[in-house]
């Protein structure tokens, strides 16, 4: 660890001696901007055998991204809900109490090379996924630690190193990812991206699940405590082309973890067609999930699917509007079997679950 931690600093101090900005004399404004987003929701929520649940939510966001010189910038983005590593969502409730916000975003980027950025911080999620999947990350999750992605060319690769559980009286929890992947042209439309990658959380065995307590699917002993440890190696796909002016998207991904010898595997694959981006514009997604329960980290995979973590599958359909510049309206519907592919320590029942989601979507860059 302190070899890392000397790495981390050593990093940090490169970025901060990089040349100075030919703008640096410009008006400091000049060199900052700002964006964010606002997203309304309402959400009806079924699972056989409890009550049928309805809430209403938002999520906000505000971010600012500095150019300190010319070839390093900070972000810092303040998000509502912070706490919650996968979700950013917070419910009308508390009798009209006001909200918690907090860093969902804090991390430098340098441009070490042509295509080679090293990144430090709280980061948005480096790591490639898929036609955007959420089996393996959700995708509000932003790790915190140190990563290098790399694209230029055909190939593109990302290497990380991530902290997830600081402990005074243990060996910490870390999260090791590595990706590596091309982008090959087919036809003038069609274009396939495909990679492989492996990723590892270390010491989890014994310790309490990583945020809340809550295993998500995942084997724990009479405890509560992570049984199995959690190394995956996964393969994606995806394939870009048009179906006369309209985009479409296939994927599929597939991810396997090493440590167990039952309910190990992950997969995803799915469909997009059309891409909602200016006024007019439509998409309609769908998407099928496998989780076994044991197959991935069920703490940071998508937090709507199955009701979030692992032991689910089922489909997802999702379609999305723009109204007009930088307003859309959206919409999502799960439809799943939780505990499906749950461990056979717990032996749970198989429970349908659907969850449907209206969104309106504002934003400003």
């Amino acid at each position: 660890m302190k070899l890392i931690h000397g790495t981390c600093v050593a990093l940090i101090s490169l970025m901060l001696l990089a040349p100075a900005s030919n703008a640096a004399e410009e008006n400091w404004a000049d060199r900052i901007t700002f964006s964010g987003d606002l997203r309304l929701r309402y959400e009806v929520i079924e699972l056989e055998l409890a009550e049928k649940r309805d809430r209403a939510r938002y999520r906000a966001r505000l971010a600012m991204a500095m150019q300190a010189s010319d070839s390093v910038s900070l972000v810092m983005q303040l998000a509502s809900g912070a706490e919650d590593p996968v979700s950013r969502n917070v419910t009308f409730d508390g009798g009209f109490s006001g909200d918690d916000i907090g860093f969902d975003l804090v991390y430098a980027d340098w441009t070490a090379a042509e295509g080679l950025h090293v990144l430090a911080g709280k980061m948005k999620n480096p790591l490639y996924r898929a036609g955007g999947n959420s089996m393996t990350w959700d995708s509000d999750l932003n790790p915190e630690g140190l990563a290098l992605t790399y694209s230029k060319g055909l190939f593109f690769g990302t290497a990380g190193r991530f902290w997830v559980e600081e402990r005074a009286s243990d060996d910490d929890s870390t999260l090791t990812a590595v990706q590596l992947g091309g982008k090959f042209d087919v036809t003038e439309n069609a274009v396939i991206t495909a990679g492989v990658g492996y990723f590892a959380f270390s010491n989890t065995v014994g310790n309490t699940p990583f945020y809340n307590g809550l295993p998500k699917g995942n084997s724990v002993d009479t405890q509560l405590l992570y049984l199995y440890e959690y190394k995956d190696t996964e393969v994606f796909l995806q394939f870009d082309t048009k179906v006369g002016d309209m985009p479409l998207q296939l994927f599929a991904h597939t991810t396997r973890n090493g440590e167990v010898d039952e309910q190990d595997n992950g997969l995803a694959y799915g469909a997009r067609l059309g891409s909602a981006k200016d006024p007019g514009q439509w998409e309609v997604a769908l998407a099928y999930h496998d989780i076994e329960a044991d197959s991935l980290l069920g703490t940071f995979n998508d937090s709507d699917f199955g009701g979030g973590g692992t032991g689910a599958n089922g489909l997802i359909f999702k379609t999305r509007y723009v109204v007009a510049k930088n307003i859309a309206l959206a919409g999502s519907y799960f439809s799943n079997t939780v505990n499906a592919n749950s461990s056979s320590i717990s032996s749970l029942p198989e429970l349908d679950y659907d969850r449907l989601q209206l969104d309106v979507e504002f934003r400003f860059n």
